[in-house]
Order: structure tokens, then C-alpha cells, then sequence
């Protein structure tokens, strides 16, 4: 193996590089709009078409060779590689190949920026990319999938050695920093992508008992209060008690590519209910990797994992109990929200190579959450787990 050249822009390799490349602009190629070239300034997306984040943009057309137009940092060099100071100097060196059609990011882009981008190539009609983008991503190559494994190992070791962490009188916000500090010295990034204002969080959540029940303003399958109203999500700093349970929910980037993965403990004996739910969990998990197949409908897997939750009388606590989700799973790798959706009126269909976190969790008032999710690739015959933690809830005494 080639020692790796840090000083150059593109890290990834020529093969990888070509399929990350072919993926695009096939899509690029299906799309209605019919773009001429896309325009990146999105750090994930500069991420997936590198294997670094630099502050610039990557010019990608429909033909020809792509070009990373550089600001930051200054030492980047190699093939395709154009320092710049401002945006307006990319006209410069794409020049008479400027696009008719030229795609940005609008889903994710601030408005001033897509103004001054826009400005550069003035005779260019400017289309949505962020749909291109987040497809091109929903399917992962052979190495994304190697990176989220490799985090779903790592992720696992941390969560083995949550009941240790723990001790008598702890609050949820103790047992939370023990958690953190263990992933950080493993090797956690404690970077926690997400695109878009939908959500926003620290490393995750741990939510116990109660805490569970209290809503939250973001696109959560579990609230909390939080410990301030800045960012009203997990933990609030209350004591762990007998009969609550604990929800972990922490964060699994150990690669640029993470892990999501949910898993329960419990203080001393906790109710049937909550047992029964989490069984409920666990058999939907069990259901849906066997129907998770290619050309399966994503809203069809979420009807079904409904219609397992009301055969067991549990619609009332599923997926929250005063304020309800309305999702069940999603696509993750570079950032925690991907494509596919698993929802009821999601239009994704499943294929080959994605990489879903299914979450089907429960509220159980005056005990806490339950339920598991467990990051899984899609395969032909459906779900392989990249998250194999011990699933059954695991006491902390």
C-alpha cells in the first residue's frame, strides 16, 4: 500500500474516485433538468468527492475533468487542483466550457452565497443539485461501506463498557460525559453531521426514564428537555432512578462515516409493558431485514412495522408517547439524515448498497424509552447489521 499524500487535494483513489465520479453524473444524466455541471461548496459533498473537506468549491461537469478550486487550506496541490482567493477567479479557468445548465446545492446553500456563485457564471440557468447529491450518496461503494463498518466495530467496543461507567446516585448527564470521554478516547471525530435545520445536537443523546416523554422542536424519534433552551434535546441532569430505563443514542463517527445505534440499560426491575415494547422492537428489526430488499418500497416497510405495532397494542408509546415521530429509519454515512426515508409517505425505493439505521423505539410514561436501532447495509437477500451490540435491555446494577 501507497503511503498516503496528505498535501494533496484528492485522497481518494483513482477507481474510487471514477465510481464516486460515474454515480453523479448518471444521475446528473436522469435528471430532468439536465445539468451541464454541478458546482460543490458543501463540506459533505466535498467530503464524498475527495475524501477530504476543504473550504472552496469542486467544479464537476457532465464531461471533462473535475477541477477543486481551493481557498483553504493553502498547502493543497495535485491534478485538478486551482487556488483561488474569491469565487469570481473560477471563470477564469473554465472559461469557454462555462455551463448552460449549472447546478448548486439550494437545498443547503445560503441565499448570498448561491447570489455570488450565480454571478460568476451569469449566462447559466441555475438548477437544484442537493437531490443529485443526496441520491449519488444513498448508494455507497465497497470503501463507504468498509468505513462504516469500521465504525460500527468501534462503536460497539464503547457500548460494551457502558455498565461500568456507571455508578450509584448518577444523573443522566454523568453517565452521558463517561460515555463521551470513553468514544473520544477510542477514537470518536465527536463530529456529528447532519444536513439542512431539520436537527441539531452534541455527540447524540442519552435520555432516562421521564425525560423521554418530553417533546422536543426537532426531527427526533426521542425528545428530552435538554439542559437549557438553546438546544432542548436529551439529557437534563436528572438522577437516574429505580425502574427507569436509559436510552443511549451516542455518536459513532469514527471515520468520517458513522454508525447509528440506540441501546437500552436499566435501574433495578422495570415494567412489562416496557419489556413487551421492546421485544416489539426488536421483532420489527427481525421483520425488516428479511423485507428489505431491492425494488422494495420504503413506505412499505414502515406500514409494516405499523401494522406489527398495533397487532401488539402499542401505537399509543410508538415513537414517542406526547409527541410522536413520524419516521422509523434513514439513510446514513456522511451525515446522520441520508436517503432513504422510512416513512409513510417517503417515495424512496430501497436499493442495493444503502446503508439504513432503523429505529423503532417506544416511550413507556413513568419508565422511560425502549427499543433499539441498529445500523444495517441493504444486500439482495436484505439487511446485513453493522451494529451487533448485545440488543436485549442490559441492567446497570
Amino acid at each position: 500500500m501507497h503511503p498516503v499524500d496528505y498535501n494533496h487535494t484528492i485522497l481518494l483513489s483513482h477507481d474510487e474516485l471514477t465510481r464516486r465520479q460515474e454515480r453523479v453524473r448518471s444521475l446528473m444524466k436522469a435528471d430532468a433538468s439536465h445539468p451541464d455541471a454541478l458546482l460543490i461548496t458543501d463540506y459533505a459533498n466535498i467530503f464524498y468527492l475527495t475524501g477530504r473537506v476543504f473550504a472552496g468549491q469542486i467544479y464537476l461537469p457532465l464531461e471533462g475533468e473535475m477541477i477543486c478550486f481551493v481557498r483553504r487550506p493553502v498547502d493543497l496541490e495535485g491534478d485538478g487542483t486551482v487556488r483561488i482567493r474569491k469565487p469570481e477567479e473560477m471563470a477564469q479557468t473554465i472559461g469557454l466550457n462555462a455551463p448552460a445548465r449549472l447546478g448548486l446545492e439550494l437545498d443547503i446553500t445560503a441565499w448570498s452565497a448561491v447570489k455570488r456563485l450565480s454571478a460568476v457564471f451569469p449566462e447559466a440557468e441555475i438548477i437544484n443539485a442537493s437531490p443529485i447529491m443526496r441520491m449519488a450518496r444513498a448508494v455507497k461503494t465497497d470503501l463507504e461501506i468498509e468505513m462504516v463498518r469500521r465504525s460500527g466495530v468501534a462503536h460497539e467496543e464503547v457500548y460494551s463498557r457502558i455498565p461500568r461507567l456507571y455508578s450509584e446516585g448518577m444523573t443522566d448527564l454523568q453517565l452521558q460525559v463517561e460515555i463521551e470521554r470513553e468514544s473520544r478516547l477510542k477514537g470518536c471525530l465527536g463530529m456529528f453531521r447532519i444536513s439542512g435545520t431539520s436537527m441539531e445536537t452534541f455527540m447524540g443523546s442519552l435520555i432516562a426514564g421521564d425525560n423521554a416523554d418530553a417533546p422536543s422542536p426537532y426531527d427526533f424519534a426521542m425528545g428530552g428537555a435538554g439542559l437549557d433552551p438553546s438546544l432542548p434535546v436529551g439529557a437534563n441532569d436528572s438522577t437516574i432512578l429505580p425502574g427507569n430505563t436509559v436510552m443511549v443514542d451516542l455518536n459513532g463517527n469514527f471515520t468520517g462515516y458513522m454508525t447509528d445505534m440506540s441501546r437500552v440499560y436499566s435501574l433495578g426491575e422495570i415494567s412489562e409493558l416496557a419489556r413487551k415494547a421492546h421485544q416489539c422492537s426488536i421483532d420489527i428489526h427481525r421483520m425488516i431485514a428479511k423485507a428489505a430488499v431491492p425494488g422494495t418500497p420504503a413506505k412499505a416497510l414502515y406500514e409494516m412495522a405499523m401494522e406489527l405495532v398495533k397487532e401488539r397494542g402499542l401505537e399509543n408509546y410508538y415513537m414517542g408517547h406526547r409527541q410522536q415521530a413520524g419516521f422509523i429509519g434513514h439513510g446514513v454515512g456522511i451525515e446522520i439524515n441520508e436517503l432513504p426515508v422510512i416513512a409513510p409517505r417517503s417515495r424512496d425505493i430501497i436499493e442495493r448498497n444503502n446503508v439504513i439505521a432503523l429505529e423503532p423505539k417506544f416511550v413507556i410514561p413513568h419508565t422511560g424509552p425502549v427499543g433499539i436501532e441498529n445500523t444495517y447495509r441493504v444486500t439482495d437477500t436484505g439487511l446485513e447489521c453493522l451494529t451487533n451490540s448485545p440488543e436485549e435491555i442490559i441492567s446497570l446494577i
